[in-house]
């Protein structure tokens, strides 16, 4: 199966426009694994993405009525520039369907490579199902951002170049995963010509339609689809590259949003340069890979695939990065209310630096913190402490993995509050004008709101946190609007965050 993508490879004419980026080495990332790390480094292309090579590559091979007619696609962001500079290059009319949440730095951009941009819909599927409809109503030539043999041989130019970067013997290559164009024309490639080199696929956990569909043997859409990052956020795996990856590659690997961030910091820290989430996500699987299986001394290959990010969602992944490399802690403790209590906690906690420290007084016998701990690197030094603090009295609860502590309860920690039938819910609202007014407009009336806590990510989703009071018999009820009110949700009432610190 791969040998059928090696000519459409070598015969990508695509370095007029596209550049060959370095390899370079890892030097501290080595270090800290105990292997040679390099990167590859797509976030160095004209449009900082590696899909400036296949919208190109599809273009080139157009015929020039195709051409004439103009192109079309649907994009959020890295294939939407890759095209408009492509095509803008070759004096082809490009019109790319953007969501309305998409950010307006990548709006911009597009913009500023003279493509026109048609802001529709919430999300990616409603932006592709209104560019399908002006191609039908227009005649316009469609160029697909991953599921496509040209966009996929175009990808694939990255392996003929790591392959000829690094003629030395190279153990495993590590590929982020989205659609799966990238992927696949790395893995035809280097699964043709070298064989013993492994690739890996790498994909948010948030989005693992690649692992769902090898798990169930053919294509399944997700249900839900996180959008953290955004570069890799499909909810299908494309069928060509399906049917590509399915028996070739040498496994799937899934990251937390956590261990991207972490990700991205180790890239910043080698190369002085900021990753899109989903140019972090290769490292987090190589990271993992290494960690998992106890490697050292090997040569790996990670793809650092983008820089598309927006300035406002740095503040996020500073914040989340020390808990990805597993050096925070993040811990409800129950102490005396009594006068020398903090100062004995803080004794228990020995040397460790206190990142985080949040109270609220609640009643006159117990006071209930969440407090953020400086950790050793790993998960060994977490789990001590806690043994510890327990052996020496106190009650603690490891919230280091609660989506609802991380996003939402460590800023609001400020005691318990007599709310009769509240249930609590943690929601993605599209980051537009209009999404909470929607949401208000049809909960008014019918359910109070007793709790509200939102937060700006910089992304095309803001995470929200509702809790509202609704009666016993009236809970079927209130799921139901939820799902027809299509936001991303999930009940946190029963979650012991809220619990511990609000309920």
């Amino acid at each position: 199966m791969p040998e059928s993508y090696i000519k459409r490879i070598l015969n990508a004419r695509i370095y007029d426009l596209a550049v060959e980026t370095p390899l370079e080495n890892a030097r501290l990332l080595s270090q800290r694994t105990g292997n040679h790390v390099l990167l590859k480094r797509e976030d160095l292309q004209p449009v900082f993405s590696f899909k400036i090579r296949g919208a190109y590559n599809k273009l080139l091979q157009l015929t020039e009525q195709e051409r004439a007619r103009g192109v079309i696609a649907a994009s959020a962001g890295n294939h939407a520039q890759g095209l408009a500079l492509g095509a803008h290059h070759l004096g082809v009319k490009a019109t790319i369907v953007m969501p309305r949440t998409t950010p307006a730095i990548k709006v911009d951009a597009v913009r500023a490579h003279g493509a026109r941009v048609v802001l529709h819909g919430d999300n990616f599927d409603e932006a592709q199902v209104h560019a399908h409809k002006l191609v039908e109503d227009k005649g316009l030539t469609y160029i697909h951002p991953y599921d496509d043999p040209d966009v996929i041989a175009g990808q694939g130019t990255v392996a003929m170049e790591i392959l000829r970067q690094c003629p030395k013997h190279i153990d495993a290559i590590f590929v982020p995963v989205g659609g799966g164009g990238l992927c696949a024309g790395i893995a035809a490639y280097v699964k043709y010509v070298r064989p013993d080199i492994k690739v890996f696929a790498v994909e948010s956990e948030e989005s693992a339609c690649l692992q769902a569909a090898i798990e169930k043997q053919r294509r399944v859409t997700l249900s839900q689809v996180g959008i953290f990052a955004d570069g890799v956020a499909v909810g299908q795996i494309g069928k060509e590259t399906f049917r590509v990856l399915r028996n070739i590659i040498d496994g799937v690997i899934t990251v937390t949003p956590d261990e991207i961030c972490a990700g991205i910091k180790d890239i910043f820290e080698d190369t002085r340069s900021i990753a899109e989430p989903a140019g972090g996500v290769s490292v987090a699987g190589l990271k993992k890979y290494v960690a998992e299986h106890q490697i050292t001394g090997q040569s790996l290959v990670a793809i650092d695939s983008g820089a598309n990010i927006n300035f406002d969602r740095l503040r996020y992944i500073a914040e989340r990065t020390e808990i990805g490399e597993k050096r925070e802690a993040i811990l409800a403790v129950t102490i005396p209310e009594r006068p020398g209590a903090y100062k004995e906690f803080c004794k228990a906690l020995g040397k460790r630096n206190i990142t985080e420290f949040n109270y609220r007084y609640a009643d006159t016998d117990q006071a209930r913190i969440f407090v953020g701990v400086q950790v050793g690197n790993g998960g060994e030094d977490r789990l001590e402490l806690i043994e510890q603090l327990r052996n020496e009295g106190y009650e603690v609860v490891d919230m280091t993995e609660n989506e609802l502590a991380k996003l939402h309860i460590r800023y609001m920690v400020g005691g318990h509050a007599p709310v009769g039938d509240e249930m609590v819910f943690r929601f993605e609202f599209p980051e537009r004008p209009g999404a909470l007014y929607n949401f208000l407009n049809q909960v008014a009336g019918r359910w109070n709101i007793s709790l509200f806590h939102y937060r700006n990510h910089g992304s095309a989703s803001g995470r929200v946190l509702v809790g509202m009071q609704v009666p016993h018999g009236e809970r079927g009820d209130v799921r139901k609007f939820l799902n027809e009110l299509h936001y991303p949700f999930w009940e946190e009432t029963q979650n012991e965050a809220y619990q511990f610190f609000l309920g």
